[in-house]
């Protein structure tokens, strides 16, 4: 595979989560765009068998209402592009599956009780904290962060 197709495959399982993660499906997308996002071509790009230009990237990430820079996945060597930290959406912790994912939420709990915030909604953790929290379930942060997108609990 080279490394353009392993690009587009990326970035394609990158979209196709934010999709997920937005409760769309492929023809929601057509709909909303009114047509300018054709079902058929938006599954060519989420299986990474068709690059997007940027200025479609862009069209995407101002439909969907996200920031250009969370339409690109991870950085490198699975490092979150955000060095900032990682915002989590609360309302999704309830569905937690794998061990590390629970840790996370009952480390987004306590932050909550701390915060005395209670509604819900998308948490920022601080970069320091991921390191902490990825230490603590014997992980990389880079690995940490693979399994909340894998769960679908990051929030863009």
């Amino acid at each position: 595979m080279s490394d353009q197709d392993a690009t587009n495959r990326r970035l394609g399982e990158h979209l196709r989560r934010l999709r997920k993660q937005k409760g769309l499906s492929l023809l929601d997308v057509q709909a909303l765009s009114d047509g300018e996002f054709k079902a058929s071509v938006m599954g060519a790009y989420e299986r990474g068998e068709r690059a997007i230009s940027a200025v479609r990237l862009a069209g995407l990430a101002s439909l969907y209402r996200l920031p250009l820079q969370a339409m690109l996945p991870a950085g490198e060597g699975g490092e979150p592009a955000n060095t900032q930290g990682l915002a989590i959406d609360a309302t999704l912790l309830d569905g937690a599956k794998s061990p590390e994912a629970k840790a996370l939420a009952r480390f987004v709990r306590r932050m909550q009780a701390m915060r005395q915030d209670w509604t819900g909604g998308i948490v920022r953790i601080r970069a320091e904290d991921l390191v902490s929290l990825a230490s603590a379930v014997d992980r990389s942060p880079a690995e940490l962060v693979r399994i909340i997108e894998e769960e679908g609990l990051r929030a863009y």
